[in-house]
């Protein structure tokens, strides 16, 4: 057995170990060049983009309304008597003075004959009186009778001259009644059903009312509005109720009918109350709108929606493209390098699937509307069409 090595012995097994070293050394750089996780480059997202729009954007609110005629008017006996005659159909269209019922006239039309044969003998003794006073003027001139007789002449004519003007108004009072036992139609319109039966004793002092009149060829839209409204109102310088010729526009209606369907015509606003209600903080505002086919029953109830402002060049944008988080809404906006931004803005109306914008965008500027949820500010994008490439992208 040999105990010492060579000095040769010794170099040539060291070389071995080095040799074995470096071999090892090498294997595990090799390893760690093809183990080595290659640099991944950052592969921009797909989102869709669009230009910030201007609009006039019209605002509505919608309000439950009720319908009402234009006019009703009650239909009374104004002299007293039995119901004679009625002279129309129940639920038709009446004209204008169209006679309606007729009173019992008998009395009325003698108290008429009466009052004009005491206006004839008012005026007979008028004449007399005007000629006996003719006739002693000259004579009381050449002194052939007293300065009394003459007075008396005098005060006769004008006692049967004011006689004539009593007699005159008692025929027109009497003929005045006579006219009441015709009752006409005050307005045209349609006509309800009789409340009293022929026969019956009617009259100021009995039953007056007969039937009711009512004009619906034109209705009336009452609804109510918040305080919150009119203050709203007034700081776009709208009044609600009153009519500016300086607008492109007017305050109008529409309403719904029983069958959710919409009514053809619109109704322009024209009145609205000049005090708010302190039982429930609103005000009554009306509308007068056409019933020409009178689909329109008045008493009905109806939805209201009634175009309140119309914002004119207005800068919109589409409610799928906001991030409304407790800071308040921001969107993401596209620079000429394609790179995103937050822009916090101040949101105005909604109308549809749209917003006015406040301050924040100015009209033209590229906004993301979809894909905007994995950016951050600062992020390179890329410009996608359809939606699908933004979910394609999202599942790879």
């Amino acid at each position: 057995m040999k105990l010492f090595f060579s000095k040769k012995d010794l170099m040539s097994q060291k070389k071995r170990i080095i040799a074995t070293i470096a071999c090892i050394v090498l294997i595990a750089a090799v390893y760690v060049i093809i183990t080595w996780p290659k640099k991944v480059i950052p592969v921009p997202p797909v989102v869709i983009v669009e230009p910030v729009g201007v609009e006039d954007v019209e605002i509505y609110g919608e309000y439950v309304g009720r319908i009402r005629a234009q006019q009703f008017v009650e239909v009374r006996a104004r002299v007293e008597g039995y119901l004679e005659s009625m002279d129309f159909e129940e639920g038709t269209y009446v004209a204008k003075n169209q006679v309606l019922f007729v009173i019992n006239q008998d009395q009325y039309r003698a108290k008429a004959d009466k009052a004009r044969a005491q206006l004839k003998k008012d005026e007979a003794q008028a004449l007399k009186a005007k000629r006996d006073l003719e006739r002693i003027r000259p004579l009381y001139e050449q002194n052939a009778v007293s300065q009394v007789d003459l007075d008396n002449a005098q005060a006769a004519y004008e006692t049967a001259e004011a006689s004539v003007a009593m007699s005159q108004a008692d025929l027109d009072q009497a003929e005045l009644e006579l006219g009441y036992t015709w009752v006409r139609s005050p307005i045209s319109g349609y006509i309800s059903e009789r409340n009293v039966d022929l026969g019956t004793l009617v009259g100021p002092g009995s039953k007056s009312l007969l039937a009711t009149v009512v004009k619906s060829d034109t209705v009336l839209v009452d609804y109510s509005m918040t305080a919150l409204d009119y203050l709203k109102s007034k700081e776009r310088n709208v009044i609600i109720g009153q009519r500016d010729s300086t607008r492109s526009w007017q305050p109008t209606v529409t309403i719904t009918l029983p069958d959710d369907s919409e009514y053809p015509y619109r109704g322009l606003v024209d009145f609205a109350e000049p005090q708010v209600n302190p039982e429930n903080g609103t005000f009554s505002v009306r509308a007068e709108m056409p019933n020409p086919e009178r689909s329109l029953l008045p008493g009905q109830f109806t939805r209201v929606k009634a175009l309140l402002d119309v914002r004119e060049h207005a800068t919109v944008v589409p409610q799928k493209a906001l991030i409304i988080e407790k800071g308040g809404a921001y969107i993401y906006t596209m620079r000429r390098d394609s790179t995103v931004e937050r822009r916090f803005i101040e949101l105005g109306p909604e109308f549809g699937n749209n917003v006015v914008v406040e301050r924040g965008l100015v009209p033209g500027e590229m906004i993301v509307s979809e894909g905007f949820h994995k950016l951050t500010p600062g992020m390179k994008v890329r410009i996608g069409k359809p939606s699908a490439d933004i979910v394609k992208e999202s599942e790879e």
